[in-house]
């Protein structure tokens, strides 16, 4: 029941991202208490720059919220399958548990694309397909507008 619970938060980051013009990827991290310490979704428009993922944004904040790079112990909720990018980020801030909502058969590095996890032994265990169903449906309905205006030229 957590992970939905926590999978729910995240995708409440990532409906805010789709009404921003934003990919709609949402992004929570959870301490060892359960408490969500770091919040993100992606800005990659916004803030102009192919770095501003969901994942990094909540990193950075859970980082700071325990003042430290490290963050043994903490899981990673994320609606989409992460990529190569934030899964070297999630390995290296050694979070402990990544779970992901929809699978990425563009870039994902959990299994679908690559799977980054298997080629470290300090990487976090990962579950993917909770909620999925919820996570794929905020994707496809945020691109189907973007279609439907003739505004589909940026990708995830």
């Amino acid at each position: 029941m957590c992970d939905e619970k926590f999978m729910t938060a995240a995708l409440e980051l990532a409906r805010e991202a789709a009404a921003d013009g934003e990919v709609p990827v949402g992004c929570v991290v959870v301490d060892t208490r359960g408490e969500i310490i770091g919040r993100g979704r992606n800005r990659r428009e916004k803030n102009k720059t192919a770095s501003a993922h969901a994942e990094l944004e909540a990193i950075d904040e859970a980082g700071r919220a325990l003042g430290d790079w490290r963050l043994d112990g903490c899981a990673l909720y994320v609606t989409l399958e992460p990529c190569p990018m934030c899964a070297g980020a999630i390995i290296n801030s050694r979070l402990s548990k990544l779970v992901y909502g929809a699978r990425e058969p563009v870039s994902g590095a959990c299994g679908s694309v690559l799977n980054l996890f298997m080629e470290y032994g300090n990487a976090a265990a990962v579950t993917g397909g909770v909620l999925e169903p919820e996570c794929r449906a905020v994707m496809e309905e945020f691109f189907a507008k973007r279609r439907a205006c003739g505004d589909a030229e940026n990708g995830v």
